[in-house]
């Protein structure tokens, strides 16, 4: 396969932060490190590589730009949809790209709708109320302590030591910095205590083994959860922010099984999609209560936990970027042809991709038909000329797609 023009669409890190926004407002952003990591792995993928800023001029930077696919790691800054903002804009153009679509980024951003999602659906979740105001009654069923968040932010935002109360004054305090800091709707749920659990799902058939986050060390810093500070901090001694990390977690296989089941739930219920990472507290009880779904976790190589359980699963970081592409080349390459469309002011950027034979079945785990072999991916012709290649057969690297089955 020739290769592509892939567009990186990402949200940096700035080199100085405005003092006057919260020291955790750009906490969901990037680094560097991480960007230059995706883009060196596409580019050893055979692919020519687009870095670009997912700021007010990339829609006029695709529209003169020829992209074939967009790696999409953008977060956005403003509105409670922010998140979704940038697969919205490649929908209209006609791009492909990786990662969950526009109605499961817009669910999953907001911590509210996601659990009444959830609820609906059966899948195990704390009780909570959504704040609009901090002087709103509280619901006299919920159960102290209660945890504290912002409703629509991300990477822990929000989350500090005093988040966690055990009484309406504490609660009320919290409520109002909260609303006044972020200016957002407030979630107060039950304060699960147990074991914190993150689980990994990458297609539509690998559920990554669990990653264990164990506090026992930082009770010194007050916080025992993940926090913004232990998120940003993560590993000074200091400041006793010094969890440790199991992967696989300390399971046995009943329970594992029972704690995937739910995770894979919960993710299939808010349409997410070639990537998912799913926050669940194991309960004294064993309940795994669902605390949100993550459907654009962090990818930095070394620290972000999504890429360290790929990597328990036997994953390379290139194997586990390469495998991300290669879900959106193989969705691009089984989208019918683009109806005739009245002409636009903004140019598609995307060509016609034919429509090919019906698409093989994927096995699900713990099927019959998994283990059988792995379907190959038709390859999405690159833009040139106007000319278009059709598309081609090519079997799967085995050390990109089969490990951690």
């Amino acid at each position: 396969m020739k290769g592509l023009r892939v567009a990186l669409i990402h949200n940096l890190k700035p080199p100085v932060k405005d003092p006057s926004l919260p020291a955790d407002h750009y906490s969901e952003c990037d680094s560097q490190k991480t960007v230059d990591s995706i883009a060196e792995a596409i580019r050893k993928a055979g692919h020519n590589v687009l870095p670009v800023e997912a700021d007010r001029n990339l829609p006029g930077w695709l529209a003169k730009t020829e992209v074939d696919v967009a790696f999409n790691i953008a977060e956005g800054f403003e509105g409670d949809a922010r998140e979704a903002r940038v697969p919205a804009l490649l929908e209209l153009m006609e791009i492909p790209y990786t990662g969950s679509g526009v109605l499961s980024l817009v669910l999953a951003l907001d911590k509210a709708k996601s659990k009444q999602i959830f609820r609906f659906n059966g899948v195990p979740t704390p009780n909570f109320q959504l704040f609009l105001h901090p002087d709103e009654p509280l619901d006299s069923k919920l159960k102290f302590p209660l945890i504290v968040k912002p409703n629509t932010e991300g990477s822990a935002k929000g989350i500090t030591a005093s988040s966690v109360v055990a009484d309406e004054r504490a609660l009320r305090a919290q409520v109002r910095y909260v609303f006044e800091t972020y200016s957002q709707g407030i979630l107060v749920e039950e304060y699960i205590e147990g074991t914190e659990l993150t689980i990994g799902i990458l297609g539509a058939d690998q559920i990554l083994p669990i990653l264990e986050v164990d506090f026992s060390e930082c009770k010194g810093s007050g916080e025992f959860f993940y926090s913004w500070r232990m998120k940003e901090y993560q590993g000074n001694r200091e400041m006793k922010l010094t969890p440790r990390f199991w992967c696989p977690a300390r399971l046995d296989p009943a329970v594992t099984q029972a704690v995937q089941s739910v995770a894979w739930k919960a993710a299939r219920v808010l349409g997410t999609r070639d990537l998912a990472r799913v926050d669940i507290r194991l309960s004294s009880e064993g309940i795994p209560y669902v605390l949100e779904v993550n459907p654009l976790p962090g990818m930095d190589p070394d620290e972000s936990n999504l890429p360290v359980m790929a990597r328990a699963a036997g994953m390379s970081y290139e194997a586990f970027i390469h495998r991300l592409l290669n879900l959106a080349i193989e969705r691009a390459s089984k989208r019918p042809a683009r109806r005739q469309a009245a002409p636009s002011s903004i140019p598609s950027s995307h060509p016609t991709v034919p429509a090919p034979k019906a698409p093989p079945n994927r096995a699900l785990p713990g099927s019959a038909e998994q283990g059988k072999g792995q379907p190959v991916l038709p390859a999405v012709a690159a833009r040139g000329n106007g000319t278009r290649r059709r598309p081609e057969v090519r079997n799967r690297d085995p050390k990109e797609e089969n490990l951690g089955r």
